[in-house]
């Protein structure tokens, strides 16, 4: 194996014991980025070599800083990272460098890690397939004339082709989800509160995005997560956080699981998926775990509903000072102007009822989880598509009405943040990604991981690399 396929767990343990330099490390890792970006473009804004190998070796030097010392990390290009250009994949910010690093590029750097530059994203990360008028489009490893997902495809693809060991991601509409099962790599949407965000704007009312880790294994996840979670004194919904690294596989004999498919017929799937991913639940079976096939346990429309509402709000709200500027609102892709338009327009009972809706689900979702330990979903409704079409405009025949309603399957989790661990599930037959997310209840983090601890030890399946 190449060093720079070796497990992040791996490299941080031979990081430790000096059986490995970071200067040997950071230069297999920007071997492997001029070797495999060029055909990928996941990696942007990435910083000079010289000044990127300088920074190595000065940390083979200096005391260990923390968990990750040594380790070089791209950070999602919707994070400011000091010193790095930090466009949000727009052409507003295309040369913002900013001077001071969001909340989690600093936890990453007091941890040790390298920050060697960004992971490509959509324009503000709206939409799962990344491309923006900045550094253009990343494509997947698997057939690169097909699309990664997105918002976090960057990081996937970083992921998959060994650029990198650990990423971050965020996720609002299965933001990190998506690009994992389309990349063949795992993908956490930890519980809302647990990876506190930069605190701007409002931080009392919007509960949908979050920050997350990727990685090749669920362990390597756990690394991560350990380094980026935790409650922000500036911040009022923090969570406190135990370490869960090193994380130990559950034992899934007798785990109680229900299997929730396409939601009754609700979400239209592509053909082949949900036979994948039956596939892929049974491994859970043969594990020892109980799996039930459930009906949908809560209206669809309704959670729909909720969902745009709230959504449309939360991005509204953040992109409004844009819109006041004829020059820069010139600059925005339509959804963007959509989504902010639709948020402008509400009224507070308009949201109210949308978040009644939520609670109503939240307490709903409580009393599943009295009966089940964890629940089942298809991470992606369609196949990567054509890396030069916006979005899919139809799922197996039926329209979809907006720029993202062929992601819905995801929303049950999102919508009340609950914790979800994105797993690769196999390929179909032209040979391309698909995976399941299992979620669980708020707080269950630690179990959520454990069981797919167990799943990863039992199907290997990013071992299953892109030919590149």
């Amino acid at each position: 194996m190449t060093l720079t396929r070796e497990s992040a767990t791996r490299l941080l343990a031979d990081l430790a014991a000096h059986r490995l330099s970071a200067a040997e490390l950071m230069e297999a890792t920007l071997a492997r980025i001029d070797a495999v970006n060029p055909a990928v473009n996941a990696i942007v804004a990435l910083r000079d070599r010289d000044d990127l190998m300088a920074e190595a070796r000065a940390a083979d030097q200096a005391p260990r800083r923390g968990p990750l010392h040594g380790l070089p990390i791209a950070v999602k290009d919707l994070v400011d990272v000091a010193g790095i250009v930090s466009s949000h994949g727009s052409p507003n910010l295309a040369n913002f460098v900013p001077k001071a690093d969001d909340i989690l590029a600093a936890r990453l750097r007091a941890a040790g890690a390298i920050l060697i530059g960004k992971t490509n994203v959509p324009e503000f990360g709206l939409g799962s397939h990344t491309f923006n008028p900045v550094y253009g489009a990343t494509v997947n490893p698997y057939d690169t004339s097909l699309s990664c997902g997105g918002s976090s495809g960057g990081a996937a693809v970083a992921l998959a082709t060994g650029m990198t060991a650990l990423a971050d991601g965020s996720d609002m509409m299965g933001s990190l989800r998506n690009p994992a099962a389309w990349n063949n790599v795992y993908g956490y949407r930890p519980s809302w509160g647990l990876v506190p965000s930069e605190p701007r704007g409002d931080t009392f009312l919007h509960q949908l995005a979050t920050l997350g880790p990727m990685a090749r294994s669920p362990e390597d996840i756990a690394v991560l997560l350990d380094v980026i979670a935790g409650p922000d004194p500036r911040q009022p919904h923090g969570v406190p956080h135990q370490p869960i690294a090193p994380l130990e596989p559950a034992t899934l004999k007798g785990l109680r699981i229900g299997w929730l498919g396409d939601w009754g017929g609700a979400y239209a799937m592509e053909a082949g998926i949900l036979d994948l991913c039956d596939g892929a639940v049974k491994v859970f079976e043969e594990l020892g775990a109980h799996v039930e096939e459930l009906t949908p346990p809560f209206s669809s429309a309704a959670l729909w509903d909720s969902w745009i509402t709230l959504r449309s709000w939360q991005v509204g709200m953040g992109l409004a000072p844009l819109m006041e500027q004829p020059a820069q609102r010139a600059k925005l892709k339509d959804s963007a102007i959509w989504e902010t338009e639709r948020g402008l327009a509400m009224s507070a009972a308009e949201v109210h009822r949308a978040s009644v809706t939520r609670s109503e689900w939240f307490r709903k979702a409580a009393a599943l989880f009295e009966d089940y330990d964890a629940l089942i979903l298809p991470t992606a409704q369609a196949w990567p598509f054509d890396v030069d079409q916006p979005w899919p405009a139809a799922i197996a025949g039926r329209p979809m009405d907006t720029y993202h309603r062929w992601m819905e399957v995801v929303i049950p989790i999102s919508l009340i943040g609950l914790p979800a661990l994105a797993v690769p599930g196999g390929f179909g037959a032209q040979g391309l990604p698909m995976g399941i997310q299992i979620f669980g209840r708020r707080g269950a983090d630690r179990q959520m991981l454990a069981i797919g601890a167990a799943y990863h030890a039992a199907t290997q399946w990013p071992q299953k690399r892109p030919a590149m």
